[in-house]
């Protein structure tokens, strides 16, 4: 491996081939490529971009440069993935009904940074869940419950952690290749056979438009093509927050709500057709998702994976059991209207500044704290109705929180949601 020629190869428009690539990143774990130089060449990477064929092998390379888990075992495991979102808490829906329907879900998941909720998060408010399991014990409640979500292994990928880290400090984050290779270096090492994806686009994701978004869904979907996974990807809107909680504990209400069919409109929706886009990969009739659904089947599969994991399960019968913070204030309307926008970005933000979410990573955060929106795009306001209820504890980042909630909010004589599933790449 000769660095300087390699990082000279990408910085004038080369392509390199796979093996190169492999010994590239494997010279770079190792340590024999020092960090100035994997940046030099991540930099080049933003600028010259990346053919598919070259995204592929850099993102094999990634999955291959640790642990990769062995499911063959299992039969037809399944992961499911979200780029990203505000009010996204889909994975605590579309899992429990994929296990219930049949599928194995054994699946790794990581925190929340910034604006974005994480799963490991929103599940660590149910009081005793651990996220932290070891192989055996991740390999058994696979078998025996069908789903089994862990904390992102150390030695899943580790590439991908290392690069990321430079990505984050050197403004070479927002680049399709390096996105679709750091997210599907992860679902590869994780083991699953099949792959939904939940591309997210608009103001509170990392894909702006629906082109690029497009772009990123096709590249990581031939990506799994090439390592003989089942891929597809579900492009959904995110201008405005997913559903009408906002926060961690207050999600996990709102997912059980909603496997209780109590839940808002749209994250049934998107958990519908993200839970049935996996189980057609799987050959399984896709109406089998709303059956299990309807028969509570999936709520027990939830129940019971929170138990395995350590959890409280009563909190499925009695979600008041995951605690809120105990104040409140209520966001009114200074006028009659329509909700015209709701800017998922800065809903995310006032979460993040009640505590709710980390800047930087392994901060701690509050679980109890959060934004539950009662108005959304297209619904009518009167002067003095609540838009919003803020839970907070003793006012931390409360002035922040209203003033970045009260500039997301936009009134108009009419206005009409936007469609929430924007297409499906297969």
């Amino acid at each position: 491996m000769h660095p300087v020629e390699f990082i000279e190869k990408k910085r004038d428009g080369g392509t390199h081939g796979a093996a190169e690539l492999r010994e590239w990143i494997e010279a770079y774990v190792a340590g024999e490529v020092p960090d100035y130089q994997m940046a030099a060449w991540l930099m080049a990477v933003y600028f010259q971009g990346m053919t598919p064929e070259e995204t592929a092998g850099l993102t094999l390379a990634m999955a291959y440069s640790g642990e990769v888990l062995d499911l063959s075992s299992l039969g037809k495991t399944v992961d499911k993935h979200s780029s990203g979102g505000v009010g996204d808490k889909t994975t605590l829906v579309v899992a429990p009904i994929l296990a219930a329907a049949g599928l194995v879900v054994a699946k790794m998941s990581g925190r929340g940074l910034a604006h974005t909720g994480g799963t490991i998060d929103k599940l660590e408010s149910i009081p005793g869940w651990r996220a932290e399991l070891s192989d055996e014990e991740f390999m058994r409640q696979a078998r025996e419950v069908g789903l089994v979500i862990a904390g992102q292994s150390k030695n899943l990928a580790p590439a991908d952690g290392k690069m990321y880290a430079l990505r984050d400090v050197t403004g070479t984050v927002p680049s399709i290749p390096l996105i679709a290779s750091s997210i599907m270096s992860k679902k590869l090492a994780a083991g699953a056979r099949i792959i939904t994806l939940d591309v997210k686009v608009g103001r509170g994701a990392f894909m702006k438009n629906v082109g690029d978004a497009r772009r990123l869904a096709e590249l990581m979907v031939g990506i799994g093509r090439h390592a003989g996974r089942d891929v597809r990807a579900v492009l959904s809107q995110m201008d405005q927050p997913l559903g009408r909680a906002v926060g961690n504990a207050i999600e996990v209400r709102e997912a059980i709500a909603t496997l209780n069919g109590e839940g808002p409109r749209d994250l049934e929706e998107l958990s519908l057709a993200l839970a049935e886009e996996a189980l057609e990969a799987a050959g399984i009739e896709k109406e089998r998702a709303a059956a299990v659904w309807r028969s509570g089947a999936a709520l027990d599969r939830l129940r019971a994976f929170i138990e395995a994991q350590g959890g409280d399960g009563r909190v499925v019968e009695e979600p008041e059991r995951l605690e809120l913070a105990p104040d409140v204030f209520e966001l009114r309307a200074s006028e009659d209207g329509v909700v015209a926008a709701l800017d998922a970005y800065r809903v995310g933000m006032a979460t993040l500044r009640l505590g709710g979410g980390r800047e930087r990573k392994n901060a701690p955060i509050d679980h109890g704290v959060g934004v539950y929106l009662l108005k959304k795009i297209g619904e009518p306001v009167r002067a003095g109705e609540v838009l919003a209820r803020v839970h907070h504890r003793g006012g931390r980042g409360l002035e922040e929180a209203l003033e970045l909630l009260g500039s997301a909010y936009e009134l108009a004589e009419t206005a009409t949601p936007p469609p929430l599933l924007l297409d499906v790449v297969a």
